[in-house]
C-alpha cells in the first residue's frame, strides 16, 4: 500500500511538474488532473494507511485522556 501511495503522489507531482513547465494546450488539465489525483486519491489512501489500526478514542479530548495529560504533567514537574 505504502509503494501504491507513493507511486500515485508521484505521478501527480509529475503531472503538476509537467503541465507547469510545458506550453501546450494540455498544460492546464496536466496541473488540474494532478491536483484533483493529490486531493481526491492520495490524500484519503494515506490517511486511510496511517489510521487503519489506531482507535480514534485515544486521539479525543474526553475526560479520561485529559486527566491522563493533568496527570503526566504533574508527574513531569515532581
Amino acid at each position: 500500500m505504502k509503494y501504491i501511495i507513493l507511486f500515485l503522489f508521484l505521478a501527480a507531482l509529475g503531472s503538476i511538474v509537467t503541465g507547469y513547465f510545458l506550453e501546450n494546450e494540455w498544460s492546464q488539465k496536466l496541473i488540474g488532473f494532478g491536483v484533483a489525483g493529490l486531493f481526491f486519491i492520495v490524500f484519503p489512501l494515506f490517511s486511510y494507511y496511517r489510521w487503519k489500526d489506531k482507535d480514534v478514542k485515544d486521539y479525543m479530548l474526553t475526560k479520561e485522556n485529559l486527566d491522563k495529560m493533568r496527570e503526566k504533567e504533574r508527574d513531569k514537574k515532581h
